[in-house]
């Protein structure tokens, strides 16, 4: 049946390009010879590839043509030691004749330095690919991160002289939408023919004129001979202890149509949700103005190691990743993002913890071993028309995220199970619409609509803290349920006044959040029967936030300073109302949320920011509810206090420095912020659980920080070299056991980094990473804490053979605690590949953990407490793969 199913593919294949009308011609000397192997491509009149060839022995070619419709249609014939010609098509049915005119070439002896080498255009920066590419490397992501200026983090994160990135994109369209890993993991390095790093990018056509965007994205620049097929790899793997990684990838880049289809599984470790990860997500979510919960409950469990995720994580997943994007036109397009993801995990520790309060410390010891099953679904649909007129984006978003964890614990000797259910939906519509008059002003519309459901349970067996719970009786468990429905709405309109370097902008509009927060603590007795247990641990309430607002922009911008100033000014009627526990409350405000950024350029290359904000808030619904609610089975919160507010000033300032033909980059920023705040925790410690009840009692939050990165390549080594210093310092209170402390902490980090090109056909990369961070509270006799962390990385690529490359990296951790004894592991890694052309077939062995480590000690520390854990991670791990490259 198959045979006969691809000799029908076959056949309707060679029916349809028969079919299909073709140019046809010669290309010939100027002596009238004719030309073997010259490249001939047919671009359409923007300039795309739509079909390329050469010519045969007899100087004769032929393009494929989809239709009659060549107007515009250019041909181009290049050829070593002939000049480029382009001849205009006229005429599907004519046959083209070209002569190709011999060029001087001067062959004469040279030292070839292989030289990399940046290109810039106007607020573009050119990266050749191949400049920068190795041997061992496969995606364009192994590449990026050893491209001087640009930063990769370990979640995938990339940043440009200290500035994330606002986007990725690909032959410059949106296709990933913010979600790029997969992008830079699967998207072979050979495809790309540069990345442009684009500094000031506005991606909506009709503010390029009077652009006021501070934003910097990326640009995969797509081969012409890459965008005429499938791309893609399948990859098979197979270890021991039980282990297997499955992959399957495809994609297209032409102009038409776009995609990155991805399938995945395996129980190595690898968590595929990281390639789900929106880099940019809570600036996002700042824009929105939509303060909801995440979600009130939790099993109480540590943090993770410091350590990449791979090496502690016990998965058993699969990833179903689709990202599509059609074009109707160069205006037009409609982008589809589906995925899908199931995880199951499993996490076990111990864990230790002190508090020091001024007369007292609270200890508690605990151990947990946890089943963790993940998933999430998201349907997300994009129309998107971009024209030099109008601009028209509407998003739909459809998010579904189960979580149940099942967990054994003890705490302080007590043995306990608990099972933790969270299932969040959410379904949002954004629509944003804005049309440019013939003036050169434009007009704005937009609405944003959002439902919202997150129940949460959590059951706890047998009943913990009987003598608050119970009154000192033993019983059976605990039940602790929790509902917030949430609908929000958010809509404006907006006219922009354009007259030269100058853009005014008036804003008026109004949101809408409606909430309710239900929830109820249940205690089941040893008889099997179940009661509320108390009046105070159960909640009804009623929130209605509505929100009026205007904003006044002025932008001016020229070539060398680019300034805005927002006045926006909103009035903030907030009612809240819960029968059971006696309360009906409103609240009033009128704020104004003054906002100034100014970018001057000292160079070409270099400018100067400097920025103040000065912002109101207002909290949320989890801030003001009375009745009690069991977060953990060690902590119940509640609160007795108005609704929360702060006033917060912030101010800023950096300096970007840039030699691109150097290679050369530099940055410094420095911020500072006072935040003052009627409201603060007071949280009551014993050694088996914690309680906190949010009181009126005005306090600040003051931080300030300063960051310098410095990245340069090194020609003479072939080495890109990175360096970085920080410091960071928090100063703000604590209301622990009716005792207000005032803490100040500081953090001071240092990193370096080196990609570096020995000989050619061994490279080595090193990363390390220092800090040192130091805690205290204005109390006599205070402890303070001192902590010192030391990461090293590094890896020795080398080509032992043709074909045959061998991976050799190690990472190194050194943890020093003024109280504890140094903490210091030393992991190790080797992989082997083998490259078989003919097959398009890498195989490739590896193992991980070679030390086979199986548990990994920690050390926490937050202003007064420390924590110490003991986490079990996978030993030594040996796999076997065979990707093949299609």
């Amino acid at each position: 049946m198959r045979k006969y199913a691809l000799t029908l593919w076959m056949l309707f294949a060679t029916f349809s390009v028969f079919a299909q009308k073709a140019l046809r011609g010669t290309i010939k000397d100027a002596g009238g010879k004719v030309i073997e192997s010259v490249i001939v491509s047919l671009k359409d009149p923007e300039g795309n590839v739509i079909n390329f060839t050469r010519t045969n022995k007899n100087g004769q070619f032929t393009l494929q043509l989809k239709n009659d419709q060549v107007t515009g249609y250019k041909i181009e014939a290049s050829s070593i030691g002939y000049k480029k010609l382009v001849s205009t098509v006229t005429d599907a049915a004519k046959n083209y004749d070209l002569t190709l005119q011999h060029s001087e070439t001067t062959l004469e002896t040279v030292t070839v330095k292989n030289r990399p080498s940046l290109t810039a255009k106007g607020d573009t920066l050119n990266y050749r690919t191949s400049d920068f590419a190795d041997k061992q490397d496969r995606s364009i992501g192994d590449v990026i991160k050893k491209m001087p200026g640009v930063e990769v983090a370990e979640d995938g994160k990339i940043s440009y002289n200290g500035k994330s990135i606002s986007n990725l994109y690909v032959d410059g369209d949106n296709l990933l939408d913010d979600k790029y890993n997969i992008g830079t993991k699967s998207i072979p390095h050979g495809a790309v023919d540069k990345v442009q790093v684009i500094q000031n990018d506005q991606p909506v056509k009709m503010m390029r004129k009077n652009n006021m965007s501070d934003d910097v994205a990326l640009n995969l620049v797509i081969k012409d001979d890459a965008k005429l097929k499938v791309m893609g790899d399948a990859t098979v793997g197979a270890g021991t202890p039980n282990r297997f990684d499955e992959n399957l990838t495809a994609m297209l880049f032409n102009k038409k149509l776009k995609f990155i289809n991805n399938i995945k599984g395996n129980n190595t470790g690898n968590d595929p949700g990281i390639d789900l990860t929106s880099h940019n997500l809570g600036d996002y979510l700042k824009k929105l103005d939509n303060d909801k919960p995440s979600g009130l409950l939790s099993t109480g469990a540590a943090g993770v190691p410091s350590l990449p995720q791979s090496r502690y994580l016990f998965n058993k997943a699969g990833l179903v990743n689709l990202n599509n994007l059609y074009k109707f036109n160069q205006d037009l397009q409609l982008r589809a993002n589906l995925y899908y993801l199931y995880d199951q995990r499993q996490q076990r520790y111990n864990k230790f913890s002190e508090t020091y309060l001024p007369d007292q410390t609270i200890r508690y010891a605990e151990t947990q071993d946890n089943a963790i099953n993940p998933q999430k679904l998201r349907a997300q649909f994009n129309l998107n028309g971009n024209a030099d007129k109008y601009y028209l984006n509407n998003n739909f978003v459809l998010d579904y995220v189960p979580l149940k964890t099942t967990s054994g614990f003890v705490i302080n000797n007590i043995a306990a199970s608990q099972v933790l259910k969270q299932e969040t939906f959410d379904l949002s519509n954004e629509f944003n619409y804005r049309k440019k008059l013939k003036s050169e002003d434009v007009v704005n519309l937009y609405s944003f609509l959002n439902r919202t459901t997150q129940p949460e349970t959590l059951n706890i067996t047998p009943g913990l803290n009987a003598d608050i719970l119970n009154n000192g009786n033993s019983y059976l468990g605990l039940t602790q349920y929790i509902k917030i429905p949430t609908w929000y709405t958010n809509n404006y309109a907006s006219f922009a006044f354009v007259k030269n370097n100058f853009v005014q902008t008036y804003k008026a509009g109004f949101n809408i959040q409606q909430q309710q927060l239900h929830s109820a603590l249940y205690r089941t007795q040893n008889n099997q029967q179940t009661e509320p247990v108390s009046g105070n641990t159960v909640n009804s309430l009623d929130w209605l936030k509505t929100k009026f607002y205007t904003e006044a922009t002025y932008e001016f911008s020229n070539d060398k300073l680019k300034a805005g100033l927002s006045l926006p000014l909103s009035y903030n009627q907030i009612n809240y109302s819960d029968k059971l526990n006696q309360m009906d409350r409103d609240l009033s405000k009128l704020f104004l949320n003054p906002a100034l950024n100014i970018k001057y350029q000292t160079s070409t290359e270099n400018y100067l920011t400097a920025n103040y904000a000065f912002r109101n808030d207002l909290g949320g619904i989890d801030d003001v509810y009375r009745g009690t609610v069991l977060k953990n089975y060690r902590s119940l919160f509640a609160n007795n206090a108005p609704i929360s507010e702060s006033k917060t000033h912030n101010i800023g300032a950096g300096f970007n420095f840039r030699k691109a033909m150097q290679m050369l980059f530099f940055n410094v920023t420095a911020n500072y912020s006072d935040a003052e705040l009627n409201t603060i925790s007071s949280y009551s410690l014993s050694n088996n659980i914690q309680q906190r009840l949010v009181l009126p009692l005005s306090n600040h939050i003051r931080s300030l920080s300063f960051n310098a990165n410095a990245s340069k390549y090194l020609f003479a080594l072939k080495s890109t070299v990175n360096a970085g210093l920080g410091f960071s310092q928090s100063q703000y209170n604590q209301l622990q056991n009716n005792g207000l402390l005032a803490i100040n902490a500081q953090t001071f980090f240092y990193k370096l980094g080196v990609e570096a090109k020995i000989n050619n056909f061994i490279n080595w990369s090193y990363q390390a990473n220092f800090s040192v961070t130091n805690n205290k509270s204005k109390t006599a006799e205070a402890i303070r804490t001192n902590f010192q962390q030391l990461r090293q990385q590094s890896t020795l690529a080398i080509t032992t053979a043709k074909n045959v490359y061998l991976n050799l990296s190690a990472e190194h951790l050194f943890t020093h605690q003024s109280t504890q004894p140094n903490l210091k592991y030393l992991f190790a890694d080797v992989n082997m590949r083998y490259k078989w052309l003919k097959m398009k077939t890498d195989i490739e062995f590896g193992i991980t953990n070679l030390a086979n480590i199986k548990s990994f000690d920690a050390v926490y520390l937050s202003a007064n407490s420390l924590t110490t854990g003991t986490y079990y991670i996978p030993g030594r791990v040996a796999m076997l793969k065979a990707s093949f490259n299609f």
